[in-house]
């Protein structure tokens, strides 16, 4: 081991000094980001669209678990991010870098594009839904595979004192991802108007995919493999059980689990908060428009990407884990100011009743339960439960105070009894629940907490403000890592070490945000308490990586290990 806590390798002589971009090197960069680009694409279409995916290929269910089902199938790709990991980062160690995210992209695209086409429920029954949620797989297998082989790719191409530079135009393409399927989304529907959009327009932003496939293949095709993996196998180094040796030596392994708890944890947690919990927070929380809201984001998106540039160029000169670090401290010190000025921009309205008339729910402990529901088909049928859930989803904090009996709701001086749905038939549960709610909805509105935010009184230039801060921490975090993660693992069995802590990082700590958010603020009845998440994983990140993650920007890859 070097004083760098990384496998020490020799220097490759064309890639010591500092050089300007040669034409193979511009090539190899915009090649792999822009198919990395094109997989995020494909990715993301998914989720956006998910709503009306499930009216198509979960019709025998009502709307509630339509909506769930889809979600779980969205879902199905962040699970299997890391057996992508494993697969393609163990064909990426033996047979080549080039090759393997070749394969991925084709996996990806072709997964997309069928999508396209798949018949839905009406016409094929049962077998939609099913070949839905194994194209999916196959998507969340591809991106699995995809980002270390591009991370490596680019890397091992890269002079020595701009690695953080060039590896950080692969950190721009999950935003840029993003930003293009939403940008394909809103032009489809505007060209076919909302409703031919959700009959069949809703397949051409999948379509495209085709397009976005054919330009990725062959700019890779004309690519070559990796100087780093090209030295390694004419010297005939190349590892014959690349996981074994990832794994199931205590020496790497013990790098892979400071990669995962001392830096991709908290960066996950750091990125998936600034995109995408902050736009689950602006709809769902603060009732913004959901077209207004994508403008919102989309706006602090153009102003933040370039700073993954900035960060990446910037950790070649004073390190990786500075800049890492210092973004996921400032988020967790800062997250909560930041989404209570959130509040106040994007519905003041909101602010001003949470401020002016508190709600208190009292009911026995016994009855009150955690509601993680990361599936979403978990049933919570007790009085406080369903009490709890009904505030959370009308945005309504409140203090919980012990009781006996049924749960009830205090707003202002209307107090409104709960009910428990156990041992009821399903036509009288329904009627309970609907009367509950309009009682609940009702009385909060008396009380001046509005349904949704007023389009007039959204303050969009200082949310958009808030939004590319948050953006910003995301790039301060996300950056720097592809080029760190690279330098932490030897050439033999970097593709497949890197990838695995990257994305149970990020499809797991990441993923599982949202549906842990939603259950703390359910438990504590503080909307704001779902940040308690992020905050303290991307702080144990800190601390663990300020102690025990070192250094990694001096380290020589190109050498035979």
């Amino acid at each position: 081991m070097s004083n760098s806590g990384v496998v020490n390798q020799g220097v490759s002589s064309s890639h010591t000094a500092s050089q300007d971009m040669t034409k193979e090197e511009r090539k190899v960069i915009f090649g792999s980001s822009l198919g990395t680009v094109f997989e995020w694409y494909d990715f993301y279409l998914y989720g956006t669209l998910a709503a009306i995916i499930g009216k198509k290929f979960f019709t025998a269910l009502d709307p509630n678990s339509q909506m769930i089902f889809s979600l779980l199938a969205f879902a199905a790709g962040f699970i299997v991010r890391p057996f992508g990991a494993l697969v393609f980062g163990r064909l990426g160690d033996m047979i080549g870098r080039k090759y393997t995210f070749l394969v991925t992209i084709v996996l990806m695209g072709g997964a997309t594009f069928v999508v396209g086409l798949l018949p839905g429920y009406q016409q094929i029954g049962i077998a939609a839904p099913i070949l839905l949620i194994l194209l999916r797989m196959l998507q969340g297998l591809a991106l699995g595979g995809e980002y270390g082989g591009a991370a490596t790719y680019v890397a091992e191409h890269s002079p020595r004192n701009k690695r953080g530079f060039y590896t950080s135009f692969i950190q721009t393409t999950a935003t840029l991802g993003l930003f293009l399927s939403l940008l394909v989304i809103l032009g489809s529907r505007t060209i076919v108007g909302e409703e031919a959009f959700a009959d069949w327009g809703w397949r051409i932003p999948f379509l495209f995919s085709a397009i976005l496939l054919g330009v990725s293949v062959w700019i890779r095709m004309t690519m070559h493999e990796s100087p780093a993996f090209a030295k390694m196998k004419a010297e005939g180094k190349v590892s014959k059980a690349p996981l074994t040796e990832s794994f199931g030596k205590w020496g790497n392994l013990k790098i892979v689990i400071l990669a995962l708890v001392g830096l991709t944890a908290g960066q996950a947690v750091v990125w998936y908060t600034g995109q995408f919990y902050a736009l689950f927070f602006l709809t769902n929380t603060l009732k913004v428009d959901n077209a207004t809201a994508n403008l919102m984001i989309a706006a602090s998106l153009v102003i933040g990407t370039p700073f993954f540039v900035v960060f990446g160029a910037l950790s070649d000169k004073i390190g990786r884990k500075p800049i890492i670090m210092a973004g996921c401290l400032i988020a967790a010190l800062t997250y909560f100011p930041l989404f209570k000025a959130l509040t106040e921009a994007a519905n003041p309205a909101l602010a001003a009743a949470q401020a002016a008339n508190k709600i208190v729910v009292t009911a026995n402990p016994a009855e009150c339960s955690f509601q993680f529901n990361p599936t979403g088909v978990a049933k919570f049928t007790t009085s406080c439960d369903i009490a709890k859930q009904v505030l959370a989803a009308n945005s309504g904090s409140y203090e919980t105070v012990e009781g006996t009996g049924v749960a009830t709701i205090a707003i202002g001086n209307t107090i409104i009894e709960s009910y428990t749905s156990t041992g009821l038939a399903a036509p009288e549960a329904k009627a309970k629940k609907a009367a509950f709610e309009k009682a609940v909805t009702s009385a909060l509105v008396a009380a001046g907490y509005p349904a949704k935010a007023d389009p007039k009184g959204v303050n969009k230039p200082l949310v958009i403000l808030i939004l590319s801060i948050l953006v910003i921490y995301v790039t301060m975090v996300y950056g720097p890592i592809a080029a760190m993660l690279v330098e932490m693992f030897p050439t033999r069995i970097r593709y497949t070490s890197m990838s695995l802590p990257y994305h149970i990082g990020n499809g797991w700590f990441g993923g599982l945000l949202p549906a842990t958010g939603v259950a703390i603020v359910a438990q504590t009845g503080n909307m704001y308490n779902g940040l308690w998440y992020p905050i303290i994983i991307a702080s144990v990140t800190f601390v663990i990586g300020m102690l025990f993650v070192k250094e990694t920007k001096d380290v020589d890859i190109y050498a035979g290990d």
